[in-house]
C-alpha cells in the first residue's frame, strides 16, 4: 500500500511503501479510485513501467474502467494472464524563466496555461517546432495528449483523440477570436507557449499540481521518453466506454 494512501486513510497494519519503492519491486500496481487516482500515481511510477489497473471508485473513470463490483472478477482475470495491454504516452513540461528552466515535470493528462486569479485576458504566443501558430488573447489554452482529450480538453470543444493516435491537441481556453480553433500537432513536436508581457499566468500539470508563471516565460512541452502501461480485463473497449461515460447512444438505427 503506498505510504502516502495509508496515511490519508488510517490504513493500519497493512505493508506501506513509497512510490519508488513500489515502482522498484512490483509487477503490477493495482490503483483503486478515479482518474485523479491514476494521474497521480502514473507521474510516479512512469519512470519505472510497472503495468497499472485501475478500479473505479471516483466518478467518471476514464482510466479506471474495472467497477467495484466486479474488481474480484476482473482481477483474476488479470492475474491468469487474459487482459489486454494499452500504451498511453506523457508530457514532459517545462517553465523557462531567463533562458533556464524553472521548473519540470510529467503530465499525463494535460498542461494548462490560463489567468489564475486575473479577472482578464491573457495573451500568448504559440509555436510548434519554432514556427508561430498565433498569438493567442484567451482565459488560456490546453496541450493534452490523447488520454487527456476526454479530461479539461474535451469541455473546451477540444477533439477526442483515440489513445493510438500519435497526436497533442491545442486547444484555445474562451478565446477572444471566434476563429481560433483547437488543432492536432504531431506528438513528436515541440510546442512553446509564451506569456507575453504584462500578463503573468498560472501552469497546471493534470489538475494536480502547478506553477505561478510570469510574463515572459516559456511553457515548453513534448512527448515523455515515459509510457505508461494500462492493463483492461477481457471485453474492454475503448468506443464502449466512450459510449458509457458520454452517454451516447448506443442503439444502432437502420
Amino acid at each position: 500500500l503506498e505510504e502516502d494512501t495509508a496515511a490519508a486513510v488510517g490504513a493500519n497494519g497493512y505493508t506501506v511503501a513509497s512510490y519508488g519503492t513500489i515502482g522498484e519491486r512490483a509487477e503490477l500496481a493495482v490503483i483503486l479510485g478515479g482518474d485523479g487516482t491514476m494521474l497521480n500515481a502514473a507521474r510516479h511510477l512512469a519512470c519505472f513501467d510497472v503495468p497499472l489497473v485501475g478500479v473505479n471508485q471516483g466518478r467518471l473513470g476514464f482510466m479506471t474502467d474495472i467497477a467495484l463490483g466486479s474488481m474480484i472478477e476482473s482481477i483474476t482475470s488479470l492475474l491468469e494472464g487474459r487482459f489486454s495491454r494499452e500504451k498511453r504516452f506523457l508530457l514532459d513540461a517545462e517553465v523557462w524563466r531567463d533562458g533556464e528552466p524553472a521548473y519540470q515535470t510529467l503530465a499525463l493528462n494535460d498542461v494548462v496555461v490560463n489567468k489564475g486569479d486575473i479577472g482578464r485576458m491573457i495573451e500568448l504566443e504559440v509555436k510548434v517546432d519554432g514556427e508561430l501558430i498565433h498569438v493567442l488573447r484567451a482565459d488560456g489554452l490546453v496541450v493534452s495528449t490523447p488520454t487527456g482529450s476526454t479530461a479539461y480538453a474535451l469541455s473546451a470543444n477540444g477533439p477526442i483523440l483515440h489513445p493510438s493516435v500519435p497526436g497533442i491537441a491545442i486547444v484555445p481556453l474562451c478565446p477572444h477570436a471566434l476563429s481560433n480553433r483547437p488543432i492536432t500537432v504531431s506528438d513528436s513536436s515541440l510546442i512553446d507557449v509564451a506569456l507575453l508581457p504584462p500578463h503573468d499566468a498560472r501552469v497546471h500539470f493534470d489538475g494536480q499540481t502547478r506553477f505561478d508563471a510570469r510574463a515572459g516565460d516559456i511553457v515548453r512541452i513534448a512527448r515523455s521518453r515515459h509510457n505508461i502501461t494500462l492493463l483492461h480485463p477481457p471485453g474492454y473497449s475503448y468506443f464502449a466506454m466512450l459510449r458509457e461515460k458520454l452517454h451516447w447512444s448506443s442503439t444502432p438505427r437502420h
